[in-house]
């Protein structure tokens, strides 16, 4: 793209955030990374904001290109990481361990399954594509950052929002959004396992 100050409006850019916003759902993530602490493996705000932001600007850029290279279509990465989701669901509502974390140094709980697929994930990665339809790559890059700068946020403050929510609180929000997220999953790997079915 051109110049950034000659390719950038604020309204687009606002635009943009808030249809990425919608798409992340930092309100449903909270609960999990709750979730996460309460089981001893709290999830570094740092490093989930800055992979998350890393995952987001490569597949901006070279996304496409990238499930070409691997000739992997976005249907079958959406359904990859439905399966995710659905894992971390079954944690959620059954208090099961599926995600081994024996093995890998405290606070390491940050990639899988929080940045993918749940911060960048399969939908998240969609809407971008067909942001850049629509927006300048200056203006989603500032619409990208807003979102991981609320996404460290979120995660830092999780503290205050364990206090608010309190125990009942919490239990009720970990069975509700892990049934929430059992649906997403199972949309998600119905929707995208049609379209494969559908070019065999």
């Amino acid at each position: 793209m051109g110049n950034f100050s000659l390719d950038f409006n604020f309204t687009n850019a606002l635009s943009a955030f808030f249809v990425l916003f919608a798409v992340i759902d930092v309100p449903g993530l909270m609960p999990i990374i709750i979730n996460y602490k309460r089981q001893g493996k709290p999830v570094n705000a740092t490093k989930a904001a800055l992979y998350s932001l890393a995952a987001f600007v490569t597949f901006l850029f070279v996304g496409e290109a990238l499930l070409q290279l691997f000739n992997v279509e976005i249907e079958s990465f959406a359904v990859a990481g439905s399966l995710v989701i659905f894992a971390l669901a079954f944690e959620m509502i059954f208090g099961i361990k599926i995600f081994k974390t024996d093995d890998t140094p405290a606070g390491s709980s940050v990639f899988v399954p929080i940045v993918f697929p749940l911060i960048a994930g399969a939908g998240s990665f969609t809407t971008l594509l067909s942001l850049k339809a629509l927006y300048s790559t200056n203006e989603i890059l500032v619409s990208l950052v807003a979102n991981v700068i609320i996404i460290y946020v979120a995660i830092r403050l999780v503290s205050f929002f364990e206090k608010i929510l309190g125990e009942g609180g919490i239990y009720v929000l970990q069975r509700v959004f892990g049934i929430i997220l059992l649906a997403i999953s199972v949309k998600m790997f119905m929707t995208n396992i049609a379209g494969i079915l559908e070019t065999l």
